[in-house]
């Protein structure tokens, strides 16, 4: 018994795993092709434009968050959301992907030979049930089953998750000069708003694209 059990894990294990593949959407359009497995602690896939010296940005312009929805979104969810609440949480996120960046870079409202602009949208959205994740938690049989999943796929019982791409100009000649797409699933605690997994996404993208300026920079 106990050796299916370890057997029952290890597929699990197994089945958790994945590789992300870019989505068809008409924010990316032709970058979509480009994208390329990420480094870890990044962007799971990304693209940069081959000669260009991301040191000279030392400012970002944050464009509002945009919904575009994917061709292989299995969710559609976004069309499942009353547009007034849509337009608040693209608010929201906005707002967060600034707050990941400017305790590091500041904030450009204008175009400049020293200012980067990066675009977002939101191609998949699947909520969080708080009532559910509520339920998992306090009930030790339930927790017990909710820590091997995610254990094993990386995903919180009743949590919901984000699919974000991003697109970064040159504020002054509008060239792009990187695209990316990335995955946030809800933490533990995030799980129990309904999309509070969103908002952490977001300002989660800023914190990397801070970092990648860092990282540009000779920054450590």
């Amino acid at each position: 018994m106990k050796k299916l059990f370890v057997l029952f894990i290890g597929f699990m294990f197994l089945a958790g795993c994945g590789t992300m593949t870019a989505s068809k959407t008409g924010f990316l359009g032709e970058y979509a092709d480009k994208l390329q497995p990420g480094p870890e602690g990044g962007a799971k896939l990304r693209w940069l434009k081959p000669g260009v010296d991301f040191a000279k940005y030392n400012k970002v312009m944050v464009a509002p968050i945009s919904f575009p929805a994917a061709d292989d979104s299995e969710a559609k969810a976004l069309a499942d959301i009353d547009p007034a609440q849509l337009k608040e949480l693209g608010e929201k996120c906005t707002q967060a992907v600034i707050d990941g960046i400017k305790t590091k870079y500041p904030i450009a409202t204008a175009p400049g030979p020293d200012v980067a602009q990066v675009r977002f949208a939101i191609i998949d959205l699947k909520k969080s049930y708080p009532v559910l994740s509520g339920f998992t938690s306090i009930a030790p049989p339930a927790l017990a089953i909710n820590l091997i999943r995610k254990g094993a796929t990386g995903t919180w019982t009743g949590g919901g998750s984000t699919v974000g791409q991003a697109m970064t100009m040159d504020s002054t000649t509008n060239e792009v000069i990187a695209a990316a797409q990335d995955k946030y699933e809800a933490g533990f605690f995030e799980r129990f708003s309904t999309y509070g997994q969103a908002e952490a996404a977001f300002k989660s993208w800023g914190e990397k694209i801070a970092k990648f300026l860092d990282e540009a920079h000779g920054k450590k």
